[in-house]
């Protein structure tokens, strides 16, 4: 057990946190904008799968990290139009929908890869190189932890003030959170509720397609079947145990990443230690939270219930 708490070790636990919340931070954000939007996307780990997979296809194919990336947001922005649409326009029960969106993402991403990559040993791509920030980087300890990560990383960590300001102090934003708590205000104002929803949808969509794509173009240098191995529920989790805001967001995407980053070190330094506890303390602790703070819970009241005009 004493492996663990060398300098060594816990500088590169704390680094591959950073790292790993990245994806997880990226999902949760776009999950909470269209959470705010009343639309309850169960699809997130499919809309990942299927981001992850067109990045990897696209980055293999051209040569372009940019390319792949640009590629992996828009089949996450397309995977949400598909979601909104099944739930704003036909008012399709939208946990049915977000369940049969995973299975859809999950499937088709298993088949485009062996329909193009057939006959082929486990194809791979260059993915982005770490970015040393000038003089940061250099700080002992913060340095390598903070400062030696993805470009993709910075802007996860930088995206969290940024949601924060656009859904607090923006008027879209009070639009999109008006649309999940009374979006019959939005309605009486003359403004079209489905097309805010559609907006609010995709965004977060896209958002959720950046989480994907790093999976494989960022974390990884091949595509597998079911790669995002279910961060797109761990995302879903986050949302809840961050209470809807993008700072708990924050904060819950990196206790998670944590308890990951550790058990992982546990199995690479071979402590007698079941790796599987860590894995599941992120979820009993989002329970707890949920059953403790029930009462001042921030979840949008509309949240995952179809608007029709007319209804009081």
């Amino acid at each position: 057990m004493s492996e663990l708490f060398t300098q060594t070790i816990i500088i590169s636990i704390l680094a591959a946190t950073v790292r790993i919340a990245t994806p997880l931070i990226f999902a949760a954000l776009g999950e909470l904008i269209t959470e705010k939007a009343g639309i309850l996307n169960l699809g997130v780990e499919g809309t990942m799968l299927m981001a992850a997979f067109a990045s990897f296809f696209a980055t293999f194919a051209s040569g372009s990290l940019w390319l792949g990336l640009l590629v992996g947001i828009v089949t996450g922005g397309l995977m949400a139009v598909l979601m909104v649409f099944m739930a704003a326009t036909l008012k399709v029960e939208q946990v049915v929908t977000g369940l049969a969106l995973n299975m859809f993402g999950s499937g088709l991403s298993i088949l485009l890869y062996k329909l193009y990559f057939e006959g082929q040993s486990m194809p791979t791509i260059q993915i982005f190189d770490n970015v040393a920030v000038p003089l940061l980087s250099d700080i002992p300890y913060l340095g390598p932890i903070f400062f030696q990560q993805k470009l993709l990383t910075y802007v996860a960590f930088l995206m969290v003030p940024v949601v924060w300001f656009f859904l607090y102090r923006t008027k879209y934003g009070l639009e999109i959170r008006c649309l999940g708590e009374n979006p019959k205000v939005i309605d009486t104002r003359g403004l079209n509720v489905t097309l805010r929803q559609y907006a609010a949808v995709v965004i977060g969509g896209m958002m959720i397609g950046v989480g994907g794509s790093f999976v494989t173009i960022a974390s990884t240098v091949r595509f597998v079947p079911d790669i995002t191995a279910g961060r797109g529920w761990l995302a879903l989790v986050i949302v809840i145990a961050g209470n809807w805001r993008p700072t708990g967001i924050l904060l819950a995407a990196l206790v998670f990443a944590f308890l990951d980053a550790l058990q992982l070190q546990i199995q690479g330094v071979g402590v007698a230690l079941p790796y599987q506890i860590f894995l599941a303390l992120p979820y009993v602790a989002a329970i707890v939270l949920m059953i403790v703070k029930r009462q001042q819970s921030e979840e949008p009241s509309r949240l995952g219930i179809p608007y029709f005009r007319g209804e009081r």
